[in-house]
C-alpha cells in the first residue's frame, strides 16, 4: 500500500523541512528522490542540505550527475519512476501532484497555501482509493508537526 503524506507548509518553506524529513529517512537508510520542477527551488534545496544544520551534512547530488547511483538523496527536475539512486521514497517539494508518485513507497506531498485547493481535491480522489493510506501534517508556530486535519 502506497503512503502519501500532506505537508501543508504554513510557517517554513520546502527547503527548510526538507532537511528534517531526510535525516530521519537517511537515518532508516533509506534513499530519497527530492523533485522540483523549478531550477531555483533545486538549488535551495541544495544549499539547505548542505548548510541548515551545520553538525549534520546530508548526502546528496543532482540528477544527471556521474554519481546520481550512489546519491543517497537525488534532486530532480522531473519524476522518474525507476530513480538512478533506487529510491523507494519521494518527496515532491514542489507541491506539484505527480501521478507516477504512486509507485513509491512513500510520498511527502509539500505544498503552501497557493496550492492548498489542489491538495484537497487529491486527498479526496485518493481518499477513496483502498489501496493508498493518506496522512496529513500540519507545522505549529514553533515548527513541530503533528499528525491531523
Amino acid at each position: 500500500m502506497a503512503r502519501i503524506d500532506f505537508y501543508r507548509l504554513t510557517r517554513d518553506p520546502a527547503e527548510r523541512v526538507l532537511p528534517a524529513l531526510a535525516t530521519r529517512i537517511l537515518g532508516n537508510g533509506d534513499r530519497l528522490l527530492v523533485v522540483a520542477a523549478s531550477a531555483m527551488q533545486r538549488q535551495a534545496i541544495d544549499e539547505a542540505l548542505w548548510t541548515l544544520t551545520p553538525a549534520s551534512f546530508l548526502p546528496h547530488g543532482h540528477a544527471g550527475s556521474p554519481d546520481e547511483a550512489i546519491e543517497p538523496i537525488l534532486i530532480a527536475g522531473t519524476l522518474d519512476p525507476s530513480p538512478p539512486n533506487r529510491a523507494t521514497l519521494l518527496a515532491l517539494a514542489d507541491g506539484e501532484w505527480r501521478e507516477q508518485a504512486l509507485v513509491f513507497e512513500r510520498t511527502f506531498l509539500l505544498f503552501d497555501n497557493s496550492r492548498i485547493d489542489d491538495a484537497r481535491a487529491l486527498w479526496r480522489a485518493l481518499a477513496a482509493r483502498e489501496d493508498i493510506d493518506n496522512r496529513f501534517w500540519k507545522q505549529d508556530e514553533g515548527g513541530r508537526w503533528s499528525e491531523g486535519p
